[in-house]
């Protein structure tokens, strides 16, 4: 194990952020996670979780978000919703540098707060 991370967001705090920043989603998420978003109805939980992850995840790395973008992290969802990560551009070669090669990840959430947790591996 190389790190680890976890972070906790009020839901409602980043429904506040996108509807103040209307480059908010583009500045955070993947083209492809956007498209996520739309099938899923723009749930804000999941948009929630999504950038708590992106979060826990800085976390493992062990960096913070330093030397790469959010969009650098991207978060994808399997058939049956399964979480897994996609690190691009520098985000994928500092974790190289650290010998990273599998980050886990986990989501959840309640009625108002989103959780996650990365593993890096």
């Amino acid at each position: 194990m190389r790190g680890i991370g976890i972070d906790i967001i009020e839901i409602e705090r980043i429904g506040n952020a996108i509807s103040r920043n209307d480059q908010f989603l583009k500045r955070i998420f993947t083209s492809k996670e956007i498209t996520y978003f739309e099938e899923i109805n723009y749930r804000i939980n999941t948009i929630a979780g999504n950038f708590a992850v992106k979060e826990a995840i800085m976390k493992a790395l062990g960096t913070g978000l330093r030397n790469f973008k959010w969009v650098d992290i991207e978060i994808h969802r399997d058939d049956l919703g399964k979480p897994s990560v996609i690190l691009y551009k520098n985000a994928k070669k500092i974790a190289a540098e650290q010998g990273i090669e599998e980050i886990l990840i986990s989501i959840s959430h309640s009625k108002d707060y989103a959780v996650a947790q990365a593993l890096a591996i």
